[in-house]
């Protein structure tokens, strides 16, 4: 087995012995060699492999835990191809849930930094940089997390760091828009501008005259690509494939393989790692991966670029795309690849549409459908998530300004009961989610209502709602005022039905009777460890609570919207308080070891 260190690429005939192996044939698909890779190198600074901060390999991510389903290959080829792999983190994922304590914002965020590295350095992981940008809710959208982030300066951050870490190889997520989440799009795209500008003299020239930094070209692009993950066995990533929407080559690499550090599996190293991601629920993962190499998949990437250019594919165009799948493939455009938005936007299906009736009498609050509370049509729960052992319906009224929502539970087995005090990120235990969209032209989550309700709470307590994910965040009674919830949990447990009044006037916009859309979604979990298992939608599809353009359709029956109400929405409330590089012991001491500056900093500017 061939011993290149972090940087060796000099002993090349003892690398194409590796090459020769399984998995280096693997890797190969696609007329990918270790030639075109010293090719590249060569053309660069021939001191850097001798760098302290240089890495081969570098994943761009937005949270900890999103290089965890491939580190598997990071590990194979830190093993096998003596290739170094550093990562950068965008965010210390503050903004997420945690299923082992009440710890939250950047308190958070070091815990899960602390989690990020013990995992990955089962692959031989060591420097992973963080670039202090705040993570918050769950959001589709790449420019509302662009605007966050403050695109510029992460994109300067990121130049940086390739800059002075010199990979051949850069890693990425997806970038494209569908039911994913807009941090590891827009982590992705500035991945891909990053590999071409890092090479450009012109591109933030300060980092060259004022820090000394060199332009770095690497060779080659990749990006995850999860439509490959049905095709199992050590046989299936040694054909050529392709993507089917992009056109675009994809490689994979094989989980099976056998690790000779660990003695087992790169698949059951993964897996033994992966379980470290403990505030995410990550622990509850079954311990053992299957021993039949017939069940073990492997990791799948598209080439993006290869011997520092981009791999071109037909281009293939939509027309009528709705505004954020637009934007992403004005930006594709823009960044010299328009063929990853082919066929970009998803066949939606036709939304569910509904009417709401009023009602001249106010429902009673308490989870019980009284003669003539709900004459409206009741609405059926899909699976959206999961399998079985939870079903459910909701019913619709309005009285006033006021709309009342009566969800009914049919479930087979209680989840966590969560504090009154720990509410937040209630996907976590049984719970159910109404979301508002008061205007029905939102694009992304920040311009709607979103509440999610507990059923039942530790101590024997009742109920207790919060706003999540949306325009205004925090304990319902404060985020929404006026709102109120009442529950009736079965005993012995069968279920529980949820009953709530939301004031249509604490809406972040005036109500439009005819265009309002919303969903309703239930979340089951048939454990103790604070992660849910099946999920329920009105309308199921894709990311079906953050994707307003799913949800369905409602008329509001007989409601004028009042005259002093402005059809303007209200800005967004969004949390913006990140977790410190300067905080961390961890990334204090990686800074004193590789020279890099925290958060992916400006370099004392030189003395001239």
């Amino acid at each position: 087995m061939a011993q290149g260190g972090a940087g060796g690429f000099g002993g090349r005939l003892s690398r194409r012995a590796v090459l020769g192996s399984a998995l280096a044939a693997t890797w190969l698909v696609g007329d990918i060699s270790s030639d075109s890779v010293g090719r590249e190198v060569q053309r660069n600074p021939v001191n850097a492999a001798r760098d302290p901060a240089h890495t081969d390999v570098l994943f761009v991510g937005a949270h900890p835990d999103d290089e965890s389903s491939n580190l598997s290959t990071f590990g194979q080829w830190h093993e096998d191809l003596g290739w170094s792999t550093g990562v950068v983190t965008v965010t210390r994922g503050e903004g997420g849930g945690n299923a082992v304590g009440l710890e939250e914002g950047p308190e958070l965020g070091l815990i899960r930094e602390m989690e990020e590295r013990k995992a990955t350095a089962f692959a031989g992981i060591e420097n992973i940089y963080y670039l202090d940008k705040p993570d918050f809710w769950y959001t589709l959208s790449a420019p509302l997390t662009a605007r966050i982030w403050g695109e510029q300066d992460t994109m300067a951050r990121l130049v940086r760091l390739v800059r002075l870490t010199t990979p051949h190889t850069i890693v990425v997520m997806d970038p494209r828009p569908f039911n994913q989440h807009g941090g590891h799009q827009l982590s992705a795209r500035l991945g891909i501008e990053a590999f071409r500008l890092a090479g450009d003299p012109l591109a933030y020239p300060e980092q060259i005259t004022g820090e000394g930094l060199t332009p770095w070209h690497p060779s080659r692009l990749l990006a995850q690509n999860y439509g490959f993950d049905s095709l199992l066995g050590p046989d299936a990533p040694k054909q050529r494939r392709t993507d089917p929407d992009t056109g675009l080559p994809v490689i994979g690499v094989w989980s099976g393989a056998r690790s000779h550090e660990h003695n087992m599996t790169w698949a059951q190293v993964e897996r033994d790692a992966t379980r470290l991601y403990l505030t995410q629920g990550f622990g509850a993962m079954p311990a053992q991966v299957s021993s039949d190499p017939g069940q073990l998949g492997s990791d799948w990437f598209t080439v993006l670029a290869e011997d520092g250019r981009f791999v071109q594919a037909a281009v293939h165009r939509q027309t009528g795309l709705k505004p954020l799948y637009a934007e992403f493939r004005d930006w594709a455009d823009r960044a010299g690849l328009p063929w990853l938005a082919n066929r970009v936007q998803p066949n939606y299906p036709p939304n569910p549409s509904t009417t709401i009736p009023a009602v001249a009498a106010a429902p009673v609050l308490n989870g019980v459908e009284a003669p003539g509370e709900y004459p409206g049509p009741e609405l059926p729960l899909a699976v959206w998530e999961g399998g079985g052992g939870c079903a459910a319906t909701a019913k619709l009224v309005r009285h006033d300004d006021d709309l009342y929502v009566l969800v009914n539970v049919a479930d087979d087995r209680k989840g966590a009961e969560l504090a009154a005090d720990d509410i937040k990120r209630h996907w976590r235990t049984d719970s159910i989610e109404i979301v508002l969209d008061p205007r029905g032209d939102s694009d992304d989550t920040s311009t709607t209502l979103k509440t999610g309700i507990l059923p039942y709470t530790a101590g024997r307590g009742g109920p207790a709602a919060e706003r999540d994910a949306d325009n205004h965040q925090g304990v319902a009674a404060e985020a929404v005022p006026g709102m109120q919830v009442a529950a009736l949990v079965t005993e012995p447990y069968r279920g529980y039905s949820i009953e709530v009044k939301i004031p249509l006037t604490g809406l972040p916009a005036a109500v439009d009777p005819t265009k309002f859309a919303m969903n309703i979604l239930v979340y089951d979990s048939d454990t103790d460890d604070k992660t849910g298992q099946i999920r329920l939608a009105w309308s199921p599809f894709g990311s079906a609570q953050a994707d307003p353009y799913v949800w369905g359709t409602a008329t509001l029956l007989g409601y004028r919207q009042p005259a002093d109400r402005s059809t303007t929405e209200v800005p967004p409330a969004i949390p913006q308080t990140a977790a410190r590089s300067a905080d961390s012991s961890a990334s204090l001491a990686q800074t004193r070891r590789t020279g890099v500056p925290i958060a992916g900093s400006p370099r004392p500017r030189l003395i001239r």
